[in-house]
């Protein structure tokens, strides 16, 4: 993977051979919680161990962008072995640890997309360099300038590539249980957790049988 300093446009849609297609394995009972209707900027789609494709097995997606023509978001607590400083000298200072690029999905996976939390709530310039995903969590324009933004966010995390699904896709693989949507928050996003323990953590401060669910094995099929 050779990540490169340059960011997808927020307005591209993946194209149905682009989109992410997980499996889900036959015979499983289905779980499901939330509908398309639930899915917007800033929530989560956490796999359910009924999809098993290795690509999103045991998977937790912050969802970015939402709408009629697909769904595009990047898989969290992927870490990889590129560090930011590396690609990206001008950032590293603003990552949060580990200050590595981190996997966010299949699609072009070598764009680099970055998202920040901001410390502050008033309304920004068109060129500040951030547009807003939900609340706090904001997109990086990784042309601006950092040196501008030191102060105005938290942290930041890099990933390279992203998750997405064409029209009607996501839809029916919630319908066949395999993504629950849950509410996120900023946290989530710089989170330290990584692979079964951000699956765990999330699901963990859920209700219901989505709760007990996170005393199973994220991935089953590496039992």
């Amino acid at each position: 993977m050779n990540p490169v300093p340059s960011s997808p446009d927020p307005e591209r849609r993946p194209a149905a051979d682009q989109a992410a297609g997980p499996g889900r394995r036959a015979g499983v009972p289905a779980l499901s919680v939330g509908s398309l209707d639930d899915v917007r900027p800033g929530s989560l789609l956490v796999a359910m161990p009924a999809l098993t494709d290795p690509t999103f097995a045991g998977a937790v997606v912050y969802v970015l962008d939402h709408a009629d023509t697909g769904t595009i978001g990047v898989v969290l607590g992927r870490p990889s072995e590129v560090r930011i400083g590396d690609v990206l000298p001008g950032w590293s200072e603003l990552a949060v640890e580990p200050g590595v690029f981190h996997v966010g999905g299949p699609c072009e996976a070598d764009t680099a997309l970055c998202l920040a939390t901001r410390r502050g709530s008033t309304p920004l310039p068109d060129d500040s360099g951030l547009r807003e995903v939900a609340g706090a969590v904001h997109l990086v324009d990784l042309d601006s300038d950092p040196a501008e933004l030191d102060g105005e966010i938290g942290g930041l995390r890099v990933f390279a590539g992203y998750a997405g699904w064409s029209a009607g896709q996501l839809a029916g693989e919630l319908a066949e249980g395999a993504w629950a949507c849950v509410t996120g928050i900023p946290a989530d996003v710089l989170t330290g957790a990584s692979g079964p323990e951000l699956w765990r953590s999330v699901l963990r401060r859920q209700s219901g049988r989505l709760a007990v669910l996170s005393t199973a094995p994220a991935d089953p099929s590496a039992n």
